[in-house]
This record gives C-alpha cells, structure tokens and sequence, in this order.
C-alpha cells in the first residue's frame, strides 16, 4: 500500500527487507506447505501468548471455526458473546449449529459488560467467546473468573491484541484457547492467517487434523474426521516468523502513534479518545475515537465523509452484529435490543493508524478532523 502524496492511508503494514528475504528464501526451497516455517511462527506466537501450543491457519475466522469444533460446541448450544465485533466472532459460531446470545457493552471499555455475561448464562450456556475490541484487555480476567465459577468454556477472541498484556496476563493466555489473526491491518501480518494458541494437547491435535482435511497425524492420506483446507503456507508464515522478530519494535512504534494522537486530539472537545485499559501495555491495533453524544449516524458519516475529501483514510467501526441482514433474519434481532453498544457504534470511527504513521500525518488528520467537526 502506497500513501497518497496529499493524504494518509488508513492502515499500511510495516514491511522490511528482512521480511522480503524471508519469503524469498521459501520460494528458492522445494517446500511452500507444511514446512519448518509454519513451525517455527507457531513456536514464536504460543510463546509470546505463554501457550504451550500453536496452530497455524489460514485466517483468524478459520482458527475460531476450529476452537469452536474441537471444543464440542453445537447444535443446541448458546455461546455468549458481543455484538460489538466483526462478524467472524458470530459466524464461527453459526458455521456449527450453536447459538450466538448477545449481551450489550460497558461504555467505558467497550467490551462485554460481565454483569450482562452473568445474567445471560442459562443451563444451555456452553461458552463465553468475548472479544479484545481494538486491542482493549479489559474485563478478561472477569470473563476467565465468570467462566470458571459456572463450568463454562472460554474462547479468547484475541484476533486484535497480539503483544498486549493485562498486568502479568499476555493476550492469548484467558481460557481453553486464543486465536490471533494476521490480516494487513493488523500488529503483524502474514498477508492472510491465524493462529490457534492452548495448553491443551488434545485440543491442539484435533486442530491440526481439521485444518488438514481432518488427516490423522500418524498416516499420510489418511482421515479420521470432517476437516477443512485452513492450511497456513510456508510464504505466508516465513513472513510471520520474521515479524514476530520484530514484534516489540512494531508495538513501540504503536504506542508512540497512539501518544502523538493523544497529543494532537486531546483537546477536541467533540471527540472522545479511545479507552485503552492498559495503554502503555496495549497492543494497539485501530486508533477509534467516539464523537460526542451529540453527533448522531448521520453526522458521524458526514464527518467522515469529509475526511475523505481531504485524502484522509476513515471507516466506522463497528457496524452493529445483531444489525447485520442476515442476522436479524436468522436471530431475529432488531434494533433497540443492545443500546450501548448501538450508541457507541453510531459515533465511533477509526483513523489513520499504522506502524511508521509520522506526526506530520497525524497533523493532516487533525486539520482535517477539526474542519469535519465544526466547518
């Protein structure tokens, strides 16, 4: 992704020569699949995770996929979760039969508020599946004790906060199981991919099988269970591998975007900045500012309309998941039913954020921000 010469980019992945040669090196070997590279990235994520295990995929949405599956999790079951979320948290759980039960956000975190979790569990409830929106940590040591007390399972969607820790707690490291993602927009990209990270032996094994076409792992060419092709390649992961080298570098310079925003936005009165737990241990992963109560939708995408005239890079984030089409049609859910989480979405946007964003950028959307709001 190049940048516009009078504008910024909404996201741009940190790339280097290192990263280049990396990838190099796999295409002059014999071996693109099922290699030493894949192996090696599991290695270096489940570390950082504090995970004994990892499993690579092609996606974060396949690496849930397969939390759910090898987990037991189906017809019949609820899985509590938030709407407040890209879709993948929900259609993980639909691509087996279970049912998504969403529950509203805290305003102040926007994550799922646990009192809401709490009040949600019946004796269907077979999971909890709550998301690190926008890199944010908060509340997970509450969901991992709320899971605990009712016997309940734990996914960690941690697909947005690879390197974040909550106190001594790593992302990745709450419940039976953690998936990270790699799209470009993230803390570190593999192009496309996901990785799967647990302690738990079985549950690992039974993710290697059913990315696999559900091969067992003793026979070539032999399967013993429904799988899939979620297979991560040797280019995506050797990519990967050398990113995760330079994760604490990509995360510094995060943090660093994260502070100049808060210097150059902190005195707008008709934004709020966003509610990072732990900024100086987040993992940031979109820079989301929420206008003021009195800016409705419309105003939001006139804001950001504007922005984009200005060559500046804007999208709202997120859309509501219980307002997708489909889901309202399969849920039967509407409006109204989460209006924290529909108050927050309306004015929320995400700005220009990446690894070597410069203050003279961030400048440029200042400008362009305080026009939008007050021209």
């Amino acid at each position: 992704m190049t940048h516009k010469a009078d504008g910024v980019p909404l996201s741009c992945p940190d790339i280097t020569d290192a990263e280049r040669e990396a990838v190099l090196a796999v295409l002059r070997s014999p071996r693109l699949s099922i290699g030493p590279r894949v192996e090696a990235f599991e290695r270096a994520v489940a570390e950082r995770a504090g995970r004994r295990y990892g499993v690579a995929v092609n996606s974060g949405t396949s690496g849930l996929h397969l939390c759910v599956r090898a987990l037991g999790i189906g017809t019949g079951d609820e899985v509590i979760t938030t709407p407040f979320s890209f879709v993948a948290t929900t259609n993980c759980l639909l691509f087996e039969g279970a049912r998504p039960v969403f529950v509203d956000i805290d305003p102040d975190s926007y994550n799922m508020d646990p009192a809401a979790i709490e009040a949600a569990i019946t004796p269907r409830t077979k999971a909890i599946l709550p998301v690190e929106v926008f890199g944010n940590m908060a509340h997970f040591a509450a969901y991992e004790r709320i899971a605990n007390e009712h016997g309940l399972l734990l996914i960690e969607d941690c697909c947005e906060a690879l390197g974040g820790r909550l106190g001594d707690r790593p992302a990745g490291s709450f419940g039976q199981c953690g998936v990270f993602a790699f799209y470009p927009n993230k803390q570190i990209t593999t192009g496309e991919g996901g990785l799967v990270v647990t302690d738990s032996r079985e549950l690992r094994d039974l993710a290697v099988s059913m990315r696999n076409q559900g091969r067992d792992t003793s026979q070539w060419l032999s399967h013993a269970r429904l799988g899939y092709n979620y297979r991560m390649s040797e280019i995506n992961a050797a990519l990967g591998e050398v990113q995760m080298r330079r994760l604490d570098e990509i995360l510094a310079k995060r943090r660093q975007a994260a502070q100049w925003y808060r210097q150059a936005l902190g005195d707008i009165d008709e934004i709020n900045l966003p509610p990072m737990a732990e900024p100086d241990q987040a993992s940031w992963f979109v820079y989301v500012v929420r206008l003021a109560d009195e800016f409705d939708r419309a105003r939001r995408d006139a804001v950001m309309a504007h922005l984009r005239r200005a060559g500046i890079g804007c999208a709202p984030y997120f859309v509501p998941i219980h307002l997708q089409p489909y889901i309202m049609d399969r849920l039967g859910t509407k409006a109204g039913e989460f209006p924290v989480t529909e108050r927050v979405a309306d004015r929320t946007l995400a700005l220009p954020f990446f690894a070597n964003i410069t203050p003279e950028h961030i400048d440029q959307v200042r400008t362009a921000l305080v026009e939008a709001l007050r021209g």
